[in-house]
């Protein structure tokens, strides 16, 4: 029986190929190298079974669960063992890439083009703000900066030159700037002239970068000229070093901005992820100084930890988003590694946790004390500064945190349409019905005028899943072509699928066709216990037969659907 291979057990033919590769004088002797390498694998297939992956993992991009000894068999399997927040993570991709490219298994849409909306292409982009019709992109591993023009359609490429920059300086126009990882944006002003500078943290080289939209000046520097991409703060060292002049300032992978404009802030917001600090960027005269987190030796990136507190007391752990209520003068903040969203009273430096557990997990409430998040990595205050809008990274949900009621929700996105379940019961708009939602085509039904029709709308999930409480599973009728169901109720929440949902119409007593069709569609949003979530639809249609004189008693109407 063939043993369990083991790295160990492969290490010294590893070992002896990087030896020999290093001695290997052409790439002829190199490419051998590795050929005869992978036939003294072959050779010993009989006595070594590389271990498969475990059961229960998380699987992106496929159709289900990979195996060593199934799908991938016969394949080279290159494994990179990889954090998507580790920028020296990231700066190895474009080694893969290059794999990937000369050796391609299928055809991974990601890639830099500009020009229509439903042409263009990103790759890996992380933040985003808007103005107006524009939404700027920070392109993050294509290293550009990017422009939607959604009243045009159009995106066009504003910074960057598609490949990584080492440039830790700057000032040339955008197109022709090379920058590294930009990971997240911040509209402010710089000058006289509102809103013209992206502010960008520049992840790739640890500076907080400019990109001038109009003329504009940066504290301690010369003017600049529409276009302009400059250094801001940091000296590209990464250190969590503060300095009253900022491009003798250390950051360490900053990864997130917030903007405050009123007195006496006027600065920039940074969430400095490796050093595991918020900082504060003087918009006037750019002195960096620490808010909360990490300590006073500039190079330590490791005082790290989860502790409430005031200034440096304070622990926070790789932090990578802000966000700032101007309403309430508070900084939100995504502590990302420990899975919780904190908050910051800038006045005293008082950081306290605001939601989250600690612990890695998808519950959702009631209470901001029993909420689980799962690496938080982006944050958003909504209008009023009522809600927060979470991006919970691992769980792939947007959660909305009340504010005022401390009450967690989900976000539910489909189809264009943005439902908010912030505490409503109330009818809603309902999405749009889903391509892939199967039509359940029902005989035709003689009823009579002024007859009461009773639906009972019987729905099965898959086994092991349940309906997402905080989603908004719902219910919509209509009568297609007719408007003869004005005036009853048309839409109705889906709370339990354990029991058939009772749904009533009455057909109207001059009907305005004798042969109308009733439309009933369902969505249902339910999660299984793996903490995978999704939508799915039906839509039932009954056509209806019209038919005088009048009859006693309700008609009845059975919808049943399996999803």
């Amino acid at each position: 029986m063939a043993a369990r291979c083991s790295l160990a057990a492969l290490q010294p033919l590893q070992c002896a190929l990087e030896d020999a590769l290093a001695d290997a004088a052409t790439a002829e002797q190199r490419t051998e190298l590795v050929l005869s390498y992978l036939r003294k694998m072959d050779s010993r297939e009989k006595q070594l079974t590389a271990p498969d992956f475990g059961e229960g993992l998380e699987w992106l991009n496929t159709a289900g669960p990979l195996s060593l000894h199934r799908e991938l068999s016969g394949s080279l399997v290159l494994l990179d063992f990889f954090t998507y927040c580790c920028i020296n993570c990231m700066h190895l991709l474009p080694d893969l890439h290059e794999l990937e490219r000369r050796h391609p298994i299928a055809g991974p849409g990601n890639g830099w083009k500009d020009g229509d909306l439903s042409e263009a292409l990103f790759n890996s982009p992380q933040g985003v703000v808007m103005k107006g019709d524009v939404v700027f992109v920070a392109d993050t591993e294509n290293h550009l900066i990017r422009k939607i023009d959604l009243s045009e359609g159009k995106v066009s490429t504003l910074a960057g030159v598609g490949v990584q920059g080492t440039d830790k300086v700057g000032g040339g126009l955008g197109p022709q700037q090379p920058i590294s990882s930009p990971w997240d944006l911040a509209l402010g002003t710089a000058g006289d002239v509102e809103d013209n500078v992206l502010w960008i943290a520049m992840a790739g080289t640890h500076q907080i970068w400019a990109l001038f939209l109009d003329d504009g000046k940066l504290p301690k520097s010369g003017d600049c000229p529409k276009g302009t991409c400059v250094r801001f703060a940091g000296s590209g060292s990464e250190e969590n070093r503060n300095n009253s002049y900022p491009q003798k300032a250390g950051f360490a992978q900053p990864s997130g901005l917030a903007v405050a404009l009123d007195l006496p802030w006027v600065c920039i917001f940074v969430a400095d992820s490796e050093s595991s600090t918020v900082r504060t960027l003087s918009i006037k005269d750019g002195a960096v100084k620490n808010l909360v987190g990490g300590e006073r030796d500039p190079l330590n990136l490791f005082a790290f930890g989860d502790v409430d507190g005031s200034g440096t007391e304070a622990k926070l752990q790789h932090p990578l988003g802000v966000a700032w209520s101007p309403e309430k003068e508070l900084l939100y903040i995504a502590d990302s590694y420990n899975h919780k969203i904190k908050v910051v009273d800038p006045k005293t430096k008082q950081c306290q946790v605001l939601a989250g557990t600690g612990e890695p997990g998808g519950a959702r409430g009631p209470g901001f004390s029993e909420v689980c998040f799962s690496e938080p990595g982006g944050l958003c205050v909504g209008q009023g500064s009522k809600v927060l809008y979470v991006a919970d990274t691992n769980n792939h949900h947007i959660n909305v945190l009340d504010l005022e009621r401390h009450t967690a929700s989900l976000l539910v996105i489909s189809e264009g349409d943005v439902l908010d379940a912030v505490g409503s019961t109330a009818p809603r708009k309902v999405p749009s019905l889903p391509k892939s939602a199967p039509w359940v085509e029902l005989p035709p039904m003689s009823v009579s005028p002024q007859q009461t029709l009773h639906l009972s709308l019987a729905l099965s999930l898959p086994s092991g899943t349940k309906l997402t409480k905080e989603a908004p599973s719902c219910w919509a009728m209509s009568a297609e072509g007719e408007d003869w169901l004005q005036g009853q109720k048309v839409t109705g929440d889906i709370m339990d699928v354990s029991k058939p949902v009772s749904i009533t119409a009455v057909v109207p007593a001059i009907p305005p066709s004798a042969t109308p069709l009733l439309v009933l569609n369902a969505w249902v949003y339910y999660c299984g216990e793996g903490g995978t979530c999704m939508m799915k639809a039906v839509s039932f249609r009954q056509p209806l037969r019209i038919e005088a004189p009048p009859r006693s008693g309700v008609a009845e109407i059975t919808l049943s659907h399996s999803f």
